[in-house]
């Protein structure tokens, strides 16, 4: 099928050489000329312009870091909604607030363009190796149609429903996220703290009751203490601030969250804001008294 893929980042760049790999013809634009040549690289044809990589084709996906970026793309002048063809089927995979997703799905219904929320949760890693999870939400008669294409890329699709369901659900793993990575400081910190060999806590840890792929994956990183990133303290604390105004909108109290987000912007004060969000660990250790550069 021929496609296009607009943002060919940390996770747009394997994303496209998936749906390359599975016979696709995808055709990409991003302004890092470093990644457009990757993906070339990877063969992509690479645009030189938006409209180039857009106006043709009959399905579109993005792939971008933040709303700012998302509205000037697909809302601003000369954007993306504005190049689509009618009938074309966007999709965008980006962790955006529920606000905008709303101002792009009028705009997109505006002009008959078939627009799917599909945030996908997972890693660059995840990515990598085609073991993402769609969430979508949207008309589900283009989800359908659309759905064998995302397989080249995710390991499980979800439709959650047909307006911005996927935003809230994508929001609310993160939530998850955050909070399981503040827990799991906080326990090993009592646990060094109490004389628990490190390994020794970690493997209790990663084979409780509450393990989980997450846990397993972040225990056999801190047990080399590798953090290097996933997914930064400010990534995280920019998608709890996203939480934190989807509770606003549907006035659910989100006061754990609100805690995640301060203790994030802590983390990355402290010195750790380009490590991986679970720096969090050294955080804790750092007010327990505990050393941080070693176990």
């Amino acid at each position: 099928m021929n496609l296009s893929f607009v943002g060919v980042g940390k996770m747009g760049l394997p994303i496209t050489r998936l749906l390359l790999g599975a016979g696709h013809d995808v055709c990409v634009f991003d302004t890092d000329a470093a990644q457009l040549s990757a993906a070339q690289a990877a063969g992509a044809r690479a645009a030189v312009s938006l409209a180039e990589c857009v106006g043709a084709a009959p399905l579109v996906f993005t792939s971008l870091p933040d709303d700012a970026v998302l509205r000037q793309v697909a809302l601003g002048p000369q954007g993306l909604i504005s190049l689509v063809n009618d009938q074309a089927i966007y999709v965008d995979t980006s962790t955006v607030s529920v606000a905008l997703s709303a101002e792009i799905a009028y705009a997109a219904q505006v002009r008959s363009i078939a627009y799917l929320r599909m945030p996908v949760s997972g890693n660059a890693h995840s990515a990598r190796t085609g073991q993402l999870t769609a969430i979508a939400s949207g008309p589900s008669a283009a989800w359908e149609r659309i759905k064998p294409v995302v397989s080249a890329f995710s390991v499980a699709q979800l439709y959650v429903g047909e307006a911005e369901q996927a935003r809230v659900m994508k929001l609310a793993i993160n939530l998850l996220v955050a909070g399981n990575a503040m827990l799991l400081a906080e326990a090993l910190a009592l646990g060094r703290a109490g004389g628990i060999q490190w390994d020794t806590l970690l493997d209790g840890v990663a084979a409780s009751t509450l393990s989980s792929p997450w846990l397993r994956a972040k225990a056999a990183a801190l047990k080399v203490r590798d953090f290097n990133p996933t997914f930064t303290p400010a990534q995280l604390s920019k998608d709890l601030g996203l939480m934190l105004d989807a509770g606003d909108q549907h006035q659910v109290p989100l006061p754990l969250t609100s805690l995640a987000r301060q203790t994030m912007k802590a983390v990355g004060a402290a010195g750790w804001a380009e490590e991986d969000f679970i720096a969090v660990v050294k955080l804790l250790e750092q007010q327990s008294g505990l050393p941080t550069d070693a176990v």
